[in-house]
């Protein structure tokens, strides 16, 4: 996966937007104001952080050379993944969704009620 292609899959979230705080050094994917990725565009190797589960994320550590700490961000939330590594498209696919749902917890279940009505994750 390239970042073209990383980047289409992280907007082809519904409610998904892109925004650039730190000028040109990070590329941040957000849904209700809310981050979900983050790409670090300065970096010579394609990695995306994304949010998970506090349970999970120290077994993904371990299960995926390509997974470490997220750099900066809470580690126990936070994972970063090289793309093109040991783990595959679809699993990376996998843990941004994952991610999105982890966003979506913290939001007033109205909210994740009418985001989940017509969007599966």
């Amino acid at each position: 996966m390239n970042i073209e292609e990383l980047r289409e899959y992280c907007l082809s979230i519904k409610e998904a937007t892109e925004y650039m705080p730190f000028k040109d050094e990070y590329l941040i994917f957000r849904i209700f104001d809310k981050w979900f990725a983050v790409i670090r565009l300065d970096d010579p190797v394609l990695k995306i952080t994304v949010k998970c589960d506090p349970t999970q994320a120290v077994d993904l550590r371990e299960s995926y050379a390509s997974v470490e700490a997220a750099w900066h961000f809470n580690k126990k939330f936070w994972n970063s993944i090289t793309l093109n590594g040991d783990m595959n498209d679809d699993t990376v696919q996998y843990w941004i969704r994952h991610s999105v749902k982890e966003v979506l917890k913290k939001l007033p279940k109205k909210t994740q009620a009418e985001y989940l009505e017509n969007y599966s994750l």
